[in-house]
């Protein structure tokens, strides 16, 4: 047993497209708030105010404020996943087509909003962590999708150790810059970090590792 109340784990989903209106809007302002103040400043009444609903027509959504986060994070993380899946389909048909398409979807999208996707993630309960963690599986998933068709060209001992390698480390590279205190802004800036990572992931993916067992 728990001494915690039962509670809905997912806000209600709305029915009508009016309902899915103002949900938008709802979720529009809040992330806007908790942009610019941070999740601590953030309030229901706060949000219904700059959503120009009233407080009862949040609650009648949402239970409490950490339901409307974890609404707020699925919101943000579903639009990664389709942005960064949009432009793999958009990628140059090539393994350098697919490795720079990555490199530079993830890091635009890990910039949008980047003070507050890693704020998100540290929120209180697990289910923003518990998202995210499907977050970073679908963009793993994503890049190997897009890269098998040409899995002939890695010339690794293991083509999809290194795939996954890669996207390891692109995913790391890109997650990391959203969280640093100096991250590369700007959209020259990015644009040549992007270009530096495709780089180093398509050198790594066409480079042997044929090593000589002989040698001591």
């Amino acid at each position: 047993m728990t001494d915690e109340p039962d509670r809905p784990l997912r806000y209600r989903e709305p029915r009508q497209a009016r309902s899915a209106a103002t949900l938008a809007r709802v979720l529009q302002a809040a992330e806007e708030i908790a942009s610019s103040a941070g999740l601590e400043e953030m309030t229901m009444t706060g949000v219904a105010e700059r959503a120009g609903v009233s407080v009862g027509t949040i609650y009648r959504r949402f239970v409490d404020k950490e339901q409307l986060v974890a609404a707020l994070t699925e919101r943000m993380l579903e639009r990664r996943e389709e942005y960064v899946a949009e432009q793999l389909r958009k990628a140059e048909p090539s393994l350098s087509g697919v490795m720079d398409a990555y490199a530079h979807a993830l890091l635009q999208s890990f910039a949008d909003s980047s003070s507050l996707f890693p704020e998100l993630l540290r929120a209180r309960g697990t289910t923003p962590l518990n998202r995210g963690a499907r977050t970073i599986t679908e963009l793993h998933r994503l890049l190997l999708e897009a890269a098998a068709p040409y899995a002939d060209q890695i010339r690794r001992c293991d083509p999809q150790m290194a795939l996954d390698t890669t996207a390891r480390t692109i995913l790391g590279a890109c997650f990391h810059n959203s969280v640093r205190p100096d991250p590369v802004t700007g959209e020259a800036a990015r644009r040549q970090y992007a270009d530096e990572l495709g780089s180093m992931a398509i050198a790594y993916l066409l480079t042997s590792d044929d090593r000589d067992t002989t040698s001591t």
